[in-house]
C-alpha cells in the first residue's frame, strides 16, 4: 500500500481544490447548478479528492443527519461477505447458502411476502455470490439461480442473516434477540475506519403469515454524507485504511466490475451490476463518465460514487436526481469536468 496516502481522522480535512488539480471556478458552478435545479428539494453532497474534502453543498438537511442508505448498504453487505470468507466463517462465496442458513427454505406457500412467492426447491442451489449479485432468484418462480438479474431485498436479508448466524449474531426464531449483521458491519468495518454510522432492523408491511424471521429484518444502515464518503474512500483504496486491510482487495476488484452471471445471461443494456455495486465498466450507467467508476446507490437518492482514475469520491445524501443515470449529465459530470485537469 502507498504509505503517502492521506486518510481522514475524526473529520475530513479541507484543502484548496487548486492544489489537488481541481478547478475552483468549475467547482463553483456546482453551487449554481444546485440553485438552478434543486428548487426546494433537500440535498447534501460532498467531494473528496486525494483524501481531502474539496467541496460541500447542503440545503434542507442537517450536515450531520444520519439518513437510511437503503440499498446503498448492499455494498457494505458485499464487504462483510468478503470478510466472513477471509475469516473462515464461510468457505467460499460460491458455497450454497442453505448449508449455512437452512432456515431460508422454511417458507411455505402461504408464508412468503406475497402470493406466488415462497421458497422453491430450486433455491437450495443458490450461492452467496448469486445473492450479492442479485441473480439468486430467491422465492421468485421461474428464476433459476444465476440466470436472471432481479434486484431484491429479501435475498439480501437471507445473505446478511446467513453471515450473522455464522458469528452467532442471528436467530431466525427470535430475530430481535441478537444484534445481526449490522453489529458485524460496525465492528469489522465502521470502527476500523473511524466511522460513526448506526443501524436498525426494518420490515415491509407484509401479509400476517409472512415468515419475517427468515427473510425479513432488513439491516438498515444510517449515515451522514461524510461517513458515506468514508465508505467510498475505503473502496477507492482497495479495502485498505491507513496501515491495515479492512476488506480483501481481490474481492473489491471483482465486486466493482460486472458480475459473470450478468454478462453471461443478461442483455448488454443490463451490464451495470457487480457484487453489491453498480458498475460503469461498460458505460451503461454513465456513458460520459470514466469506465472505472462505480457506486453504491439506494432509494431516497442516496449515492456514493467512486472514481479511482481521478482519485474521487462523491457522496449524495440525498441527491436531487430521480434515477442515478441522471448524474451522467448532472452533478457527477460537473465534478469530473472540474477535476480532470
Amino acid at each position: 500500500m502507498d504509505s503517502t496516502r492521506t486518510f481522514p481522522d475524526e473529520q475530513w480535512e479541507y484543502k484548496d481544490p487548486e492544489t489537488l488539480g481541481c478547478s475552483s471556478e468549475k467547482l463553483a458552478k456546482i453551487a449554481d447548478w444546485f440553485t438552478e435545479n434543486a428548487g426546494d428539494k433537500p440535498y447534501r453532497a460532498i467531494i473528496v479528492r486525494n483524501g481531502y474534502l474539496v467541496g460541500e453543498w447542503c440545503q434542507g438537511v442537517a450536515k450531520d443527519a444520519k439518513l437510511p442508505l437503503a440499498s446503498a448498504a448492499k455494498s457494505l453487505y458485499s464487504c462483510m461477505l468478503a470478510i466472513a470468507v477471509a475469516e473462515g466463517k464461510i468457505g467460499s462465496a460460491d458455497d450454497k447458502v442453505v448449508d449455512y442458513y437452512p432456515e431460508m427454505m422454511d417458507v411455505a406457500e402461504d408464508e412468503g411476502p406475497k402470493p406466488g412467492r415462497y421458497a422453491f426447491e430450486k433455491d437450495r442451489n443458490l450461492t452467496f455470490r448469486q445473492l450479492i449479485c442479485n441473480t439468486s432468484g430467491y422465492m421468485k418462480p421461474g428464476e433459476e439461480p444465476g440466470k436472471v438479474f432481479h434486484y431484491q431485498t429479501f435475498g439480501m436479508n437471507i445473505l446478511t442473516h446467513a453471515i450473522a448466524k455464522q458469528y452467532g449474531n442471528y436467530d431466525a426464531n427470535y430475530p430481535e434477540r441478537l444484534p445481526g449483521c449490522g453489529k458485524l458491519i460496525e465492528e469489522k468495518i465502521r470502527d476500523r475506519i473511524g466511522g460513526n454510522w448506526d443501524y436498525n432492523y426494518g420490515n415491509f408491511k407484509l401479509q400476517p403469515n409472512a415468515k419475517l424471521g427468515v427473510f425479513g429484518y432488513y439491516t438498515q444502515i444510517h449515515a451522514d454524507a461524510h461517513d458515506m464518503a468514508r465508505m467510498g474512500y475505503l473502496w477507492l483504496n482497495g479495502g485498505n485504511w491507513k496501515d491495515k486491510s479492512v476488506v480483501p482487495a481481490g474481492w473489491l476488484e471483482e465486486a466493482v466490475g460486472i458480475s459473470a452471471d450478468v454478462r453471461a445471461n443478461c442483455p448488454e443494456n443490463e451490464w451495470k451490476y457487480g457484487h453489491g455495486f453498480w458498475s460503469n465498466a461498460y458505460g451503461k450507467i454513465w456513458p460520459h463518465l470514466p469506465r472505472d467508476s462505480y457506486a453504491a446507490s439506494g432509494a431516497g437518492r442516496k449515492h456514493i460514487w467512486v472514481c479511482p482514475s481521478l482519485d474521487l469520491v462523491v457522496s449524495q445524501s440525498p441527491g436531487i436526481w430521480e434515477n442515478q443515470t441522471e448524474n451522467d449529465a448532472g452533478l457527477l459530470r460537473l465534478v469530473v469536468e472540474a477535476c480532470s485537469g
